[in-house]
């Protein structure tokens, strides 16, 4: 029987099937609404939702390590140092993918800041940052390169 020739459904309840391609298990398969809906929640983030992660360091050289629960998730980073610092590292998420964004929000001054770009390059990003001071990075993935945008 053709797709086609199925008669339709008006309404839709999680209980439903919808037949799938496996490619894990190289055949037809069916999986339910719920198990879609599972998974659509699981991959995908609302425009300009951020995830937040939290650092707050305590010493000049410090090492931060932007980590998103799920890759390619975009993140707010709230940096707020014990004081104002020396030095300090902001290095970028592995993986990135293409629209990606990272927000870093500082409480304290870094005199010396390195963004570090974990296997990319960063285009544009301070080497120092205020008090209160921020900026926002865009990752392009034809470039394999983040941007500042903000």
């Amino acid at each position: 029987m053709q797709i086609n020739q199925l008669s339709r459904a008006d309404t839709l309840t999680l209980g439903d099937l919808l037949v799938i391609f496996s490619t894990n298990n190289g055949d037809a398969r069916a999986a339910s609404m719920s198990a879609l809906l599972t998974f659509f929640q699981a991959n995908l983030t609302a425009p300009g939702a951020m995830m937040t992660q939290y650092a707050a360091p305590n010493a000049t050289g410090f090492s931060v390590l932007i980590a998103p629960a799920t890759t390619g998730e975009n993140v707010y980073l709230l940096l707020t140092p014990t004081s104002g610092f020396a030095a300090g590292t902001i290095t970028m998420p592995a993986s990135p993918v293409d629209g990606q964004e990272v927000l870093v929000s500082c409480t304290q001054s870094v005199t010396a800041l390195t963004v570090a770009g974990n296997g990319t390059t960063v285009n544009g990003a301070p080497t120092t940052l205020a008090a209160n001071g921020f900026f926002r990075l865009r990752f392009d993935g034809v470039h394999n390169s983040w941007y500042r945008i903000a």
